[in-house]
């Protein structure tokens, strides 16, 4: 018997110090530059933030660069554990648990240069058709108003391009993100674009974790732990210093 007991104690052993699998977690997210893009270092600025915090809370990460609507899709049915870059919308908490803020964006309208567009409030804007990306969200007072002429398109880019060619008279996007993809359009068309100085809004950005996922609510206090830390020790600093931001 001793003999036994012995050899369970020795296998017992074995188990403890065997080192615990890490969680993988399934990430998806669209080409966002300079937040996110799989051509960037590191997948981005934003990407960088995200899969530094979990790893530091214990997890791998596994990340998928999709079309924002497939992103979505895939987390409500379980193909995706986190939506990375995700504004807050009501309609999102039906499929995921929104972290705490660990960026903040500010969107802005964006015109031809030879247009005198300006507003004060968005019922300035009623008269002109915006280019939105299809599937996302900008914030609760422009997604709501039935009154703005909308006009979906699959990216940003090709926002650009309908405003450049007349198709539509406003964008609208993130600043760092609209100044980081002008920067790869040609010439010719950065001339012919620019900013309004009223911003639309600014907007949090949090991760979504979906809740098809048993431990979402822990996943998503490890990554705002972590994020808090790395404010206080000085890597969120870093990263954006690694990625000229």
């Amino acid at each position: 018997m001793s003999r036994l007991l012995c050899a369970i104690g020795y296998l017992a052993a074995l188990l403890v110090m065997q080192p615990v699998c890490a969680q993988t977690l399934r990430l998806a997210g669209d080409a966002w530059a300079p937040y996110a893009d799989t051509s960037l270092v590191n997948g981005g600025l934003a990407t960088d933030l995200i899969r530094t915090a979990l790893a530091r809370a214990g997890y791998t990460t596994e990340y998928e660069q999709v079309p924002w609507a497939r992103g979505v899709l895939g987390l409500s049915d379980g193909r995706y554990d986190i939506l990375i870059d995700a504004w807050y919308s009501e309609e999102r908490t039906r499929i995921g648990q929104f972290s705490q803020p660990f960026l903040v964006n500010r969107l802005c309208f964006i015109k031809r240069k030879d247009s005198a567009i300006s507003y004060a409030k968005l019922a300035d804007l009623y008269a002109y058709p915006v280019a939105v990306v299809r599937g996302y969200a900008y914030s609760a007072e422009f997604d709501n108003d039935p009154n703005l002429k909308k006009v979906p398109v699959h990216s940003f880019s090709m926002s650009l391009r309908m405003l450049a060619a007349g198709r539509v008279q406003l964008a609208v996007e993130d600043e760092f993100a609209a100044r980081f993809a002008l920067s790869r359009e040609p010439q010719e068309l950065r001339d012919r674009v620019d900013f309004l100085t009223v911003p639309l809004s600014e907007n949090n950005l949090h991760i979504l974790v979906s809740l098809k996922i048993p431990d979402h609510a822990e996943i998503v206090d490890k990554f705002d732990h972590e994020i808090a830390a790395m404010k206080a020790d000085g890597t969120y600093e870093r990263l954006f210093r690694v990625h000229d931001l």
